[in-house]
């Protein structure tokens, strides 16, 4: 199941195939490190508020993220699916920064 050819389609399309993508790069590494909510993600990345919540929407549909609680103090995760694929990940986010 690890690196199957339709999690690399997903996680290439997620990550580079459509906007914002860099953005949720650096969220799932962020995440990586350690759980956080939107608002010190959005202080952590200096990113927006509101779109640390679109990122956090995209990133939940495609089973990426997990959460724990509830409103304002949900804390994020990297999802069991993503720890499974993280091998596929780390190979995206190295060929993303190369391009930069």
């Amino acid at each position: 199941m690890a690196n199957d050819s339709d999690a690399k389609r997903l996680l290439w399309f997620v990550f580079s195939g459509s906007r914002g993508g860099l953005n949720r790069l650096k969220i799932i590494s962020k995440l990586k490190e350690n759980p956080f909510n939107i608002n010190q993600l959005a202080k952590e990345l200096g990113l927006d508020y509101k779109a640390i919540q679109h990122h956090i929407r995209v990133l939940e549909k495609n089973n990426l993220i997990s959460k724990v609680g509830e409103k304002y103090g949900v804390t994020f995760f990297v999802s069991t699916f993503l720890e499974v694929n993280m091998e596929t990940f780390e190979e995206i986010e190295e060929k993303l920064d190369k391009s930069k």
